[in-house]
């Protein structure tokens, strides 16, 4: 009976909780890879709740997917960078019916007329806007610099700091997302020397589930971060037939190697749109 006034409790107030190394009863976190073509949305779903990393281009209809799942309301939206491709489609929610709490963007010192058109919006809409830096998190139970616990899933900025002047892909946020004992990485478009950045400062660095960085550029995912990371899973957000070459077949031979098996590497231009589940005692899940 106690117990059971504790889960209501917890309803009531809007937190999360689970039963640590229990898989009875817990809550998973759910990932969807949104098929955007050429670009990168992942829709994130904890208890009920929405968050995104990343919104795709625009005229790929992602304001659409979002209604068609029943998602009205985003607790918050991390934009990587201000490529078209990964920020466009959040341009095109006012008077689409979707709400979104917060919106968090890092320091890109590019891509200027993307970035003001996103913060216009953003007025539009009444939604706060807050800069992500390293060291900070962002977490379903209480925003940035929420609750780092083990309650709720929050996703820690592992990338740029405060003392980087960086723009383009290697601007791109990182975001170390954490449930219980699993663990995913969210990466952008970051590339090489970002990397190597994000290893010197994080020496111990893993992951159970990987966003492909720059949906599988040759100029990104080194042999040496794929390796440290040591993802169970990966996925590659990308466009069937795409201009660019990607994912190249250097790195999809190397997540190959990491992996130890190509079935646990998905790609949208082969499977559609793409679900995990992370697990707070089991790491991912694949439904």
């Amino acid at each position: 009976m106690k117990f059971l006034w504790i889960i209501v409790m917890a309803a009531a107030l809007g937190g999360c909780m689970y039963v640590s190394g229990s898989a009875e009863g817990e809550t998973s976190m759910r990932v969807t890879a949104i098929d955007v073509g050429q670009g990168l949305a992942v829709l994130l779903e904890y208890g009920g709740r929405y968050a995104m990393y990343d919104f795709g281009p625009d005229s790929v209809g992602v304001v659409d997917s979002l209604l068609a799942r029943g998602v009205d309301t985003l607790d918050w939206v991390v934009l990587s960078h201000n490529h078209r491709d990964h920020i466009g489609g959040f341009m095109e929610l006012p008077g689409r019916g979707v709400f979104v709490r917060r919106l968090y963007v890092g320091p890109d010192t590019a891509g200027g007329f993307f970035r003001d058109s996103v913060l216009r919006v953003a007025r539009a809409l009444g939604t706060p806007v807050d800069t992500l830096l390293r060291g900070e998190n962002v977490s379903f139970g209480g925003g940035a610099n929420g609750s780092a616990g083990g309650e709720c899933p929050h996703f820690e900025v592992l990338w740029p700091a405060s003392y980087w002047r960086v723009g383009e892909n290697r601007a791109s946020l990182v975001l170390l997302g954490k449930l219980g004992a699993s663990k995913m990485l969210l990466t952008g478009d970051l590339d090489s020397v970002g990397e190597r950045h994000v290893l010197e400062m994080n020496p111990t660095l893993s992951a159970d589930l990987l966003q492909v960085a720059h949906h599988g550029s040759a100029g990104s995912n080194t042999l040496s971060f794929l390796s440290q990371v040591s993802p169970k899973y990966a996925f590659v957000s990308v466009g069937a037939g795409n201009r660019y070459g990607h994912p190249a077949p250097s790195v999809v031979r190397k997540l190959n190697l990491v992996l130890g098996d190509s079935l646990k590497l998905s790609r949208t231009d082969l499977l559609g749109s793409i679900r995990f589940e992370l697990s707070p005692s089991m790491g991912v899940v694949v439904p």
